[in-house]
């Protein structure tokens, strides 16, 4: 299954960070899994996909994040940053909630991979 473009965003004093996925995959390969309770992913609720900057989501947003927590593997590990954020994997988690699980694999940087964008803005990455 190929992976769609897609990036981990984070706002930083050095200004809005972005991390390929694509990247991050391939740099989280080595790391070892482990059980993370989804009572300790702080992403569940707080605004994820549609905070202030995004807009209002619409029907047709929240369809297209239905879809793909459907279409989500959860045999594939969630990715962590040193702090225990997602940096990949958000629909995975929907996915295991949704299904009542208590736990979602996971894999967790000791030490944050540099961004591969700093101080650009989503839509001026390249997709």
């Amino acid at each position: 299954m190929a992976l769609r473009k897609q990036y981990h965003f984070r706002t930083s004093q050095r200004g809005y960070c972005a991390w390929s996925v694509e990247r991050l995959v391939a740099l989280a390969r080595t790391l070892p899994t482990q059980q993370i309770a989804l009572s300790d992913i702080a992403e569940i609720d707080e605004p994820y996909w549609f905070d202030d900057s995004s807009g209002k989501a619409t029907c047709r947003d929240i369809a297209e994040h239905a879809r793909l927590i459907d279409e989500a593997e959860l045999r594939f590990p969630i990715i962590l940053s040193s702090d225990h954020r997602v940096m990949d994997g958000m629909h995975r988690v929907l996915k295991a909630l949704n299904a009542g699980l208590s736990t979602v694999e996971a894999v967790i940087f000791e030490k944050d991979p540099e961004p591969d964008y700093v101080d650009v803005l989503p839509d001026d990455l390249p997709y």
